[in-house]
């Protein structure tokens, strides 16, 4: 029978976070993969935790989880674990679970701790929809793939969940800033740890603030999406600019039939389907 890949949470800074069944599950599995197995042996050392490990991490993920995946194909039970947090969120383990799903490998996962949702439900921002984009690329490795993620996020209107070191911080507000002008956010830091802290305010009070104080720690930044009724507003100027046959022109360009775009015409417009055919004829 092959082995079962488990996905175990580790805490994110307090170490009673961790859950009975996953201090059960490293002690009864035959290998443990970590992201960094000089980290990870404090955790097991706390525990008293005798399980081998091995390492996994973002510069061998590809390549080893082709090991793990011939070592679960075996019969070998191994539990995945990251720094902190929980594993594939953000993390190589994502790589893993991929390949042990294409090898029709058993995963499970015992949920536990994650920086996002933790500083989500703290924030007193809406969070019934939102969106995860983990930390943006560096503008000194791929400043174009940066920008373009800042455009995309322009139109966002769900809540937007960020990761940052501390010495990026401010640059990444001010980009933030610029991109999608002076929102309400909450800087979430050292969160469950001894001291955790929470700052809400507008992008540009925390901008000033950081300024003035050296950021320390791991930060979580979490931003209030765009409100709808701003987009509709300028989607209706832009509508106004163009003429009626430049806005079908531009939905048949999108791939429309000429019956939908008039229909998404008619809806841009506030008219019916029939004053969008007259007019044009």
């Amino acid at each position: 029978m092959p082995g079962k890949l488990y996905l175990c949470a580790t805490p994110i800074g307090n170490l009673e976070d961790i859950t009975y069944r996953v201090l059960k599950t490293l002690r009864e599995v035959d290998l443990i993969a970590a992201e960094d197995t000089r980290h990870s042996i404090k955790l097991l050392n706390h525990f008293d935790i005798k399980t081998p490990m091995t390492s996994y991490h973002e510069y061998n993920k590809v390549e080893k989880a082709v090991y793990l995946v011939d070592k679960l194909r075996e019969g070998v039970n191994i539990a995945l674990i990251t720094d902190a947090g929980t594993p594939g969120i953000s993390d190589p383990g994502e790589e893993l679970v991929r390949q042990c799903a294409a090898a029709g490998i058993e995963v499970t996962s015992l949920p536990g701790p994650a920086a996002c949702i933790t500083a989500l439900s703290m924030s007193g921002l809406p969070t019934r929809r939102f969106c995860f984009e983990a930390f943006l690329p560096s503008e000194r490795a791929d400043k174009k793939e940066r920008q373009r993620i800042l455009d995309e996020l322009k139109r966002e209107t769900r809540t937007i969940i960020l990761y940052e070191a501390p010495h990026h911080l401010v640059g990444t507000l001010t980009d933030l800033r610029e991109a999608l002008g002076n929102r309400p956010v909450s800087l979430c830091r050292e969160l469950t740890k001894r001291y955790e802290s929470v700052m809400r305010a507008s992008l540009e009070e925390a901008i000033a603030t950081l300024s003035e104080e050296e950021p320390k720690g791991e930060w979580v930044i979490v931003l209030e999406g765009r409100h709808p009724e701003e987009i509709r507003k300028e989607e209706i100027r832009t509508w106004e600019a163009m003429s009626l046959e430049e806005h079908m022109e531009y939905y048949i360009s999108q791939g429309q039939d000429r019956k939908e775009a008039m229909r998404s015409v008619a809806r841009d417009r506030g008219i019916s389907r029939r004053d969008v055919y007259r007019q044009l004829l």
